[in-house]
Formats: structure tokens, sequence, C-alpha cells
């Protein structure tokens, strides 16, 4: 949800939401896996177990929205393990934020955050087109070999494509010292 300048992401499960703010991708959210240290400790002080990777041996995820007809995870009565219940971050905006990223697992399965973002960026400065950008993410999870399913949605905050980023060159003078030099050359000739 965008209200005015604030950015506010609810998460629950696998999906995952990246923010690319001046190029750097800035995570909106987690995925909510039995192996997270926080949710292993959720689910284990409800009851549940968390078995060669699986929620109560059953489940990829510790949070859903749907899942409910798994014996044993959601027991409202109870308390269950499985909760749908999303863990929320909220960010300003500013005028560096160009798009966010919200992806299926599959999509995570095959890019890094800082990737999905350096590759959007490059799609939309070639043609700046929103809907393509999205479709070519999916297409390069193909490629990538992405097995789970597929899904993106980009948020533009801008109209026009995203800037190249500017690298700032320094001038830094390398020197070694001669005891340096000494222990190199005794080095590499062996």
């Amino acid at each position: 949800m965008i209200f005015g300048r604030s950015l506010l992401v609810a998460n629950a499960g696998d999906c995952r939401a990246v923010l690319s703010r001046g190029g750097l991708a800035i995570e909106m959210s987690k995925d909510h896996r039995p192996c997270c240290v926080n949710e292993r400790t959720r689910v284990e002080s409800l009851g549940g177990f968390v078995d060669d990777g699986y929620l109560n041996g059953q489940l990829g995820v510790t949070r859903a929205l749907g899942n409910w007809h798994i014996k044993g995870l959601k027991e409202v009565d109870k308390g269950g393990p499985l909760s749908a219940e999303p863990e929320l971050k909220l960010l300003t905006l500013t005028k560096e934020d160009e798009f966010l990223i919200i992806g299926s697992d599959g999509i995570w399965d095959v890019f890094r955050n800082q990737n999905a973002v350096d590759f959007a960026r490059r799609r939309l400065q070639e043609h700046n087109n929103v809907k393509l950008c999205c479709k070519e993410i999916v297409d390069e999870a193909k490629k990538r070999g992405a097995i789970d399913n597929l899904t993106v949605v980009m948020v533009c905050f801008h109209s026009e494509p995203p800037p190249p980023i500017v690298f700032q060159r320094s001038r830094i003078r390398k020197c070694i010292s001669a005891e340096g030099l000494q222990n190199l050359k005794s080095l590499l000739e062996g």
C-alpha cells in the first residue's frame, strides 16, 4: 500500500518485495520458510515442528493465506503453527526510489534481490515498458531453470526509465613497502 510517500509492505509466505532505490536493492519482505530461525522458534513455541525443511513435514512455508486444508497446521482454536498474520515493513519513499518488484517464490529461486533489480533496470532503460519487463523477468527465470510458480508485479514510481548509475572514480595511489615487494618477489620466484 502507498499512503502519500509511505510504502507499507505486508507479507505472509514466500513471495518477496524488493525496492530499487537508485539501483540498490532494498528487501521489503522476508520469506517465511521453516529454516529461518525466527519462524522456526515461532512454530516450535506453538507445538509445531520442522522436518527436513518443511513445517510439520508437509509445507515449505510457515505463513500463508491458504493451505488450511493440511491437517494439523492451522487449528484456529488451538493456534496451529501455520499463520496468516503478515509481517509489515514501512518505508518512506524518496525521489531515488525507482520501482518495487513483487515476485512469487519461483522468481526468487533463481534471482537474488540485487540481480533482479539490475535486470529490471536494464530492461526499463532499453524500452521503459513495465509489462514487457515483467514478462522478460519471467522468461529469464525460465531460462535459469525455475520450476516453481512464476509471477511478477512491478510498481514504477516514475514515468521515465531509471537513470544510468554513475560511478565516481577516485584517484587512489597504491603502493607497497620495500619489504612487501621483496616478499612478493620471493613468492613469485618460488
